[in-house]
């Protein structure tokens, strides 16, 4: 303020001074331009921040009169180009180069998000039985054996080398969900090399490796696992699509299936429990089908064959799993091993019914029994199911709110953030284990959003134009959580294990009283 007083009291002196000379007419006209402008400006005003800024650059401000400076721009992220395969030909398909991945500079990494949710710490335990020696290479060389590819990511950039064919696209989806998640958190994958195997069923068996001096299992990735095995949890390729099947990206099916279950409120459903699916896969559902209503008994289910083939020919027009979500209750069964429908059927707001299961996936191990599902005997399927029925409809309020809390465990826990936050996660802190510096196989071809899909076609092409990512995350991966202790677990254990034995003891006591 001082710095201006003073300019102005010196130009008011100067006006005076003119104004009383009359030597030219350009000193005249000039005196009354300045005047006017001293006159206008005469009280003190406080300078802008662009007057101060001009004044800055040229003299030091007097300590009274503080500079406002602009706050820092927020980190800038890389720009990631569209993916666009409109000008690709069949002579150009094979001929795609990969750019060079984006990156970001430590400077710039967006700081961590919220604690990421609760089954993110089983990633501490499908990784603990190399936490003490660590992963060498001979031991990712070892789990070549059953693997369908292998991954590397050195510098940002993936390369497979592919050992045998997967069914149907399994493995294309699953590369695709791991590109993706090189574009939303690009620079901050760590270098890693593993095997995925993408057949169903798991095979790394625990007893071969608990014994003295056996040789460390080997890491072995695939879609699920189970007590008895080592095998490394991974999301499964439906969250981008199933092209053979119709299924589309998690995103996009899961907000579908969100309005179906608007469309028809829970009381206003068949007050029933349904499955649809395929059969033929596990002598379990062939089972299940014994269950369904006939003239001489109705387990309260209605089960219905899936016939792929034929849908397939019809154009899907039956299989659309957002439209259903019209029963109150909804079964959930495996096939060969565990299935990919069970998010499916979680989401639809209907109290799921879960055939005693053997195999877990990534996020499944966070469903408790009596809160996020009921309990179904392996045993006795038909008169459980038939139990489950007449109790939910008995106790309508309380088999609403088991089937709304795993609806909203599928709709929030299951968010496509989450899922890059999981794989983000396991493979960071399975790239911690390596012994080795990770370098890219002779035989592996490097992969890219751009190659795979402009080289695609038809459904299979249209999923992963709709699931890629199309910019970076503006916030870091969630913080993971600490593994479990033990004591922890034996509470899972256990409270698992008292909430099924309490629903079987509910079911004999119903079946005693019933029997007289």
């Amino acid at each position: 303020m001082k710095v201006r007083y003073n300019v102005g009291k010196h130009l008011k002196k100067t006006c005076e001074a003119y104004s009383q000379t009359t030597s030219t007419v350009f000193l005249f006209f000039l005196t009354l331009l300045v005047g006017a402008f001293v006159c206008a400006q005469w009280m003190p005003v406080v300078p802008s921040h662009d007057m101060l800024t001009t004044i800055h650059s040229h003299t030091a401000l007097p300590e009274s009169v503080s500079a406002n400076p602009r706050k820092p721009d927020p980190p800038s992220l890389p720009i990631l180009l569209p993916i666009s395969c409109s000008n690709t030909t069949n002579q150009t398909r094979h001929r795609i180069k990969c750019p060079a991945p984006p990156t970001l500079l430590p400077s710039s990494l967006p700081p961590p998000s919220s604690t990421c949710p609760s089954y993110f710490r089983w990633i501490h335990e499908d990784l603990r039985p190399w936490a003490k020696t660590g992963i060498t290479l001979d031991m990712v060389e070892r789990a070549k054996k059953t693997a369908n590819f292998r991954l590397t990511i050195v510098n940002g950039r993936a390369y497979v080398q592919k050992y045998q064919r997967a069914f149907q696209t399994r493995d294309v989806f699953t590369v695709w969900g791991i590109l993706q998640l090189l574009r939303y958190y690009p620079g901050k994958i760590p270098d890693l090399d593993l095997m995925f195997d993408c057949v169903d069923w798991p095979v790394v068996k625990a007893d071969e490796y608990n014994w003295e001096n056996a040789p460390s299992p080997p890491p072995l990735f695939r879609y699920c696992g189970d007590e008895s095995t080592l095998d490394i949890v991974f999301p499964d390729w439906s969250f981008w699509g199933w092209a053979e099947i119709n299924i589309k990206p998690w995103e996009a099916l899961k907000r579908e299936i969100d309005g179906g279950n608007k469309r028809v409120g829970w009381m206003n459903r068949e007050p029933y429990a349904y499955w649809k699916g395929n059969p033929a896969v596990a002598k379990i559902r062939q089972e299940l089908v014994q269950c369904n209503v006939s003239e001489t008994h109705d387990w309260n289910a209605r089960i219905y064959a899936q016939n792929w083939l034929k849908e397939s020919q019809e154009g899907f027009k039956d299989s659309d799993l957002s439209k259903q979500c019209i029963h109150r209750y909804k079964i959930y069964i495996e096939g060969s091993a565990w299935s990919v429908s069970e998010k499916y059927i979680l989401a639809c707001d209907s109290m799921t019914l879960i055939v005693k299961p053997k195999y877990y996936d990534f996020y499944s191990r966070g469903l408790m029994p009596v809160q996020h599902y009921w309990p179904i005997s392996e045993n006795d399927k038909c008169r459980s199911i038939k139990f489950a029925v007449d109790w939910g409809n008995s106790h309508k309020q309380k088999a609403q709110e088991i089937g709304k809390q795993a609806s909203s465990y599928v709709q929030e826990m299951l968010k496509m953030e989450n899922i890059y936050d999981y794989m983000f996660h396991l493979l960071t802190e399975y790239a911690k284990l390596l012994k080795y510096k990770p370098t890219v196989p002779p035989n592996a071809t490097e992969l890219c959003p751009e190659s795979m899909a402009c080289r695609a076609h038809g459904v299979e092409q249209k999923f992963m134009l709709d699931s890629v990512v199309h910019k970076p995350s503006d916030v870091g991966p969630c913080e993971l959580p600490p593994p479990f202790s033990d004591v922890e677990l034996k509470t899972i254990q256990t409270r698992r294990e008292n909430s099924i034995k309490q629903v079987e003891t509910w079911e004999e006591n119903a079946w005693k009283t019933e029997t007289g």
